[in-house]
């Protein structure tokens, strides 16, 4: 079975303004202004999963953001890991909350870059059922192996292992391997041709009345 591939724009091409690419988000209740903490988490995570599938995670995830003209939003490396630092587990955590613009541009990176993945993700998440399906560790497969070690570094390096939740997943490697699958299925949805809307949406479970 073969998958279609996202291929680079070229460079010359006219970039979208920021206002037709967040028109392709629904609108959410005006009484949420904001996302949750629970959503700054699983952002940052779903980009921790995405620079743990490829070399130079961080730089292709600026890379979009230039090719997607919202460089107007998320200005530069350092801009971006405050963004990130959002999230609480961090190890450099900020009481800051992402504006509604901030997480949109996020969330439409995460699925440009799901998309660019998907060939990956998808055999990713075929080997790891296919290891389970045989009882052996999904740690025992070549490929995705590799995933997995580079997540659970980059996981151990950034959150705050003073945190029960981080605390919790860095004394049971089995369980932040479950994670580190859990965030490919996640991306593999959001890859899909309505992935951004409906991960945009996931964010604001329970809180739309």
């Amino acid at each position: 079975m073969s998958y279609s591939v996202n291929i680079t724009p070229d460079a010359s091409a006219p970039r979208p303004s920021t206002s037709e690419i967040f028109d392709l988000l629904p609108s959410v209740s005006d009484t949420v202004p904001h996302v949750s903490t629970a959503a700054h988490q699983k952002i940052d995570l779903m980009l921790l999963a995405l620079e743990a599938l490829t070399v130079g995670g961080t730089d292709k995830i600026l890379a979009r953001v230039q090719q997607l003209g919202l460089d107007k939003i998320i200005k530069n490396r350092m801009f971006l890991w405050r963004l990130r630092c959002t999230n609480p587990l961090r190890r450099s955590y900020q009481r800051n909350r992402l504006t509604m613009e901030e997480a949109k541009a996020l969330v439409i990176i995460i699925h440009e870059l799901a998309k660019s993945l998907e060939v990956k993700i998808r055999q990713h998440l075929i080997d790891a059922q296919m290891m389970k399906d045989k009882d052996l560790p999904v740690d025992n497969h070549f490929q995705l192996s590799g995933y997995l070690e580079k997540f659970r570094k980059n996981f151990a390096y950034r959150m705050n292992p003073r945190r029960v939740k981080v605390m919790n997943y860095l004394n049971e490697e089995d369980d932040l391997n479950e994670l580190a699958l859990s965030l490919l299925a996640q991306l593999l949805l959001c890859s899909g041709t309505r992935g951004r809307q409906r991960f945009w949406v996931s964010l604001f479970d329970g809180e739309v009345k």
